[in-house]
């Protein structure tokens, strides 16, 4: 199966998720990605067959214009390896870094959890104390 990546940039949130919401609906591709930018601009990377992402992209211009701004759209047929690491190097990295420090040791967090809760119980009680005293 060919690989395309389709690429649509709105100015605002609105009609990027209309744009978004279109393209999943109208064609067998799969969300990849919705990157808010400087400037109210937010893009939204879609990924499937050439076709698919093709009259998704479509579909998607045509609704992220009628409810907003639409700034632009590409579609990247057969895009090469590197484009995807470069556009999803954040969220692995995000998970990779998650999944090994669960690895090192997932009851740290839990005693970080259960520390903070005494803390923030001990604090309140000592200003309904102080309120008490008043």
């Amino acid at each position: 199966m060919a690989r395309a990546l389709g690429m649509i940039e709105t100015r605002g949130l609105v009609g990027s998720i209309v744009a978004a919401d279109e393209m999943l609906k109208s064609a067998d591709v799969r969300l990849i990605k919705q990157e808010k930018i400087d400037a109210a601009l937010v893009t939204v990377l879609v990924q499937g067959d050439v076709s698919a992402v093709q009259a998704a992209v479509e579909a998607g211009k045509i609704a992220a214009a009628r409810v907003g701004e639409l700034v632009s759209a590409h579609v990247i047929p057969h895009p090469d390896e590197d484009v995807n690491e470069v556009l999803l190097k954040d969220e692995k990295k995000v998970k990779i870094e998650k999944k090994k420090a669960e690895a090192v040791n997932p009851t740290e967090t839990v005693k970080e959890t259960k520390a903070a809760t005494k803390k923030k119980q001990e604090t309140e009680k000592a200003k309904s104390d102080d309120k008490s005293e008043e």
